[in-house]
């Protein structure tokens, strides 16, 4: 195939606006190094990348997932739920955890003290404050 057209992979992929995102997706991973699948024939990544639509050795299916996942900040990993059993253990082990956590019933008892002032305290140190001396330099 010497040249590619839009006509030759239209059949592979119905939406030319998603031709034009998985070649421009394929053209990107070959330019980061990914093995190609067809003869290069001194064409450049998007032809190459066409080619490969084109002569099906890509399927558009997989190009579109991997497209996807390159696109997504957070993947979710798709995990098996478990079992009721393994659910009703993980619970009681919670409750055991927060029943025996390891906060001190007196945090003065563990060297942690806390500085306590009266409303009237708070007031008298505020009306206590000078204001900053001004200067010619602002």
């Amino acid at each position: 195939m010497a040249r590619v057209t839009v006509e030759d992979c239209i059949d592979k992929v119905d939406n030319r606006f998603d031709l034009v995102l998985l070649a421009s997706h394929r053209a990107r991973q070959v330019s980061q190094g990914a093995m190609i699948t067809v003869d290069r024939d001194n064409d450049k990544n998007p032809v190459v990348a066409l080619r490969e639509i084109a002569d099906e050795t890509l399927s558009p299916g997989d190009l579109k997932e991997d497209l996807i996942h390159s696109l997504q900040k957070h993947v979710e990993v798709d995990e098996p739920e478990p079992d009721p059993a393994t659910l009703l253990s993980a619970e009681q082990t919670e409750e055991t955890v927060i029943v025996a956590g390891d906060v001190p019933a007196d945090p003065e008892a563990e060297g942690v003290s806390f500085d306590r002032m009266s409303e009237e305290e708070l007031l008298a140190g505020i009306e206590g404050l000078v204001p900053p001396e001004k200067s010619d330099d602002y």
